[in-house]
């Protein structure tokens, strides 16, 4: 099963299983997160509804990318500016692609159910 998730202004095609980089997300290492802005969801070509679908990832590490250079420079005006940027972000994996509301609404339900 693959989802595609939208996460930090960029969409990102994932299956359990799967280790991506995406902007910043509060969070230790080995904490779980919820990505809920699920655009996509299917298995091979068959799509399935999105409605209420999450998708689980646990965070491996958080970092820093490389170091971007933004240089400029006007011509024959001695004007030159050069400054450096590193971007942070987040190394997830995923864990799970489903409907976690519904599986605790089940759970919920099921001991209720069985008192009647």
């Amino acid at each position: 099963m693959f989802a595609i998730v939208r996460t930090g202004g960029k969409q990102y095609r994932v299956a359990p299983g799967d280790k991506i980089v995406v902007e910043k997300i509060e969070g230790d290492a080995g904490a779980s997160v919820s990505l809920g802005d699920v655009l996509l969801a299917g298995e091979g070509s068959d799509f399935q509804s999105v409605e209420g679908l999450t998708v689980s990832a646990e965070i491996l590490a958080q970092g820093r990318g490389d170091k971007i250079i933004v240089f400029k420079k006007r011509r024959r005006h001695n004007y030159r500016r050069r400054n450096g940027h590193r971007q942070y972000h987040t190394v997830l994996k995923i864990t799970a692609i489903g409907d976690h509301k519904a599986e605790d609404r089940a759970k919920a339900a099921a001991p209720a159910a069985a008192e009647a």
